[in-house]
């Protein structure tokens, strides 16, 4: 095969599925993915000489799951893929890559965006304590290395994940001390008629929210998490409930997480425009509705773009893949679009209906302690995130981040930035837009000291 060079960052259910219609179009593409195995972090495939069944990896999603990896082990001899791979850099129409073999910049005529999403956190004092873990690092143990990050763990948060990761340690053995939700329950009885757009969806978040009821696992809604105990480690949660009472839980681990946010930083470095979501409340890439940036030939498919979950992402990343066809001069049939379109259209609704039933709780930030740290990788406190702004003038984040170094560590503002643009703003008293967003830096993770720069 040959023609124009297609590059795909990600190898989850939105990038299987761009690969997938691009060798359809007897196009080669180049997949490149930092695990080890396609799937991506919902699907994400347990070690070689793991023998667990996938319905206990995948639960419900288990026939998704076996079929998007089966999809990708048929397409190989159809693709080059790159595991273990990191798409650190996008400049000058080329990806810069780090693997273990070396350093490589690669140029493409196209390339899709399939970054995925990583876990939205709102710090807590004592979230930096040894014990606590990301929902989506409790839930990778479980997945990767059938192992529980606690004997008695607390789930604290909010949003669908929340749930889930509880139901799956409870289902393994592991039961929970209580699970700990910010958003009131009443917000899901009001987002009722948008969640409905997706009854599956919606039928599998209430089984699992009845199945821990019925186990009399603690589910709290409505409370304000106020401090993670212990010294050497993980010992309890304090918190008010819904009446303004302080209580608590002994743990000995604490998963925390709020929704997902949209892995953005390649996007950024490749200059492509953001717009606020006043919805999610995070400055996400502009695209059309089907994929396309503002930069030509460079498009974002599935939750890299707005958090919508793993069946609107293999929808998106079809769309996007057929967009690049159609840029690079290829016929796809106007029909193809439009069934791709449809149902994505209606998970939206179901996106708007999740905001609106676990919302981002803003609030927490302005009332977060000055001595807490909001930014673990530079040791940032939430007082000096203020002082920045009050006493040096830091009237944006990345002013902030000049005089405070908050965001400026090991994951870029993965974790802190979010809060940190809420900190800000309220300590300005103005609009979180006003803030603006942290600029991407590269590289976007880590490389190692003996790396050799490519070209």
């Amino acid at each position: 095969m040959a023609g124009p060079r297609v590059i795909i960052v990600g190898a989850g259910p939105a990038g299987v599925r761009a690969a997938e219609r691009l060798a359809q179009a007897e196009l080669r593409p180049l997949i490149v993915d930092e695990a080890p195995a396609a799937g991506g972090q919902i699907y994400r495939r347990q070690p070689t000489n793991f023998r667990r069944e996938a319905k206990e990896l995948y639960g419900f999603e288990a026939g998704k799951a076996q079929t998007l990896h089966g999809t990708f082990e048929a397409l190989k001899p159809a693709i080059e893929h790159r595991s273990e791979t990191l798409a650190w850099n996008v400049f000058d129409g080329k990806l810069h890559l780090a693997s273990p073999t070396g350093h490589e910049a690669v140029p493409f005529d196209a390339l899709i965006l399939a970054t995925g999403a990583t876990d939205r956190i709102m710090p807590v004092p004592g979230w930096t304590k040894p014990g606590v873990t990301s929902l989506g690092g409790a839930q990778i143990a479980l997945k990767a290395q059938a192992c529980a990050v606690g004997a008695k763990p607390v789930f604290l948060g909010t949003g669908p994940l929340l749930y889930l990761v509880a139901y799956q340690y409870a289902k393994a053995g592991v039961r929970p001390a209580a699970l700990l939700d910010t958003s009131p329950f009443f917000n899901r009885l009001t987002a009722l008629p948008k969640l409905a757009a997706r009854p599956d969806m919606l039928a599998k978040g209430l089984y699992y929210s009845a199945w821990l009821s019925v186990r009399r696992i603690p589910v709290l809604t409505g409370i304000t998490p106020v401090a993670i105990e212990g010294e050497r480690r993980v010992t309890g949660t304090r918190f008010r409930d819904r009446r303004g009472r302080e209580r608590s839980f002994d743990c000995d681990a604490v998963g925390l997480g709020y929704g997902l946010r949209s892995e953005t930083q390649l996007a950024d470095l490749a200059r492509c425009r953001f717009t606020f979501d006043p919805l999610a409340r995070q400055w996400l890439p502009a695209t059309d509705q089907d994929g396309r940036t503002s930069v030509p030939n460079v498009y974002i498919a599935g939750d890299g773009a707005r958090i919508a979950g793993a069946d609107a992402a293999e929808l998106a990343g079809r769309l996007a893949a057929c967009a690049a066809l159609t840029d690079l001069g290829h016929r796809v049939p106007p029909a193809e679009f439009e069934a791709l379109r449809a149902p994505l259209t209606r998970m939206a609704s179901f996106r708007e209906g999740l905001e609106q039933a676990f919302p981002w709780p803003a609030h927490l930030a302005t009332a977060y302690p000055d001595e807490a740290l909001v930014c673990r990788c530079e040791a940032v406190t939430a007082g000096e995130l203020r002082r920045s702004a009050q006493e040096l003038g830091a009237l944006e984040v990345n002013r902030a981040k000049a005089f405070s170094r908050v965001g400026m560590g090991r994951c870029q503002g993965r974790y802190c930035g979010l809060a940190g643009a809420e900190i800000l703003a309220a300590a300005l008293g103005v609009t979180l837009t006003e803030v603006g967003r942290l600029r991407g830096q590269a590289p976007v993770k880590p490389l190692a000291l003996t790396a050799e720069a490519g070209p």
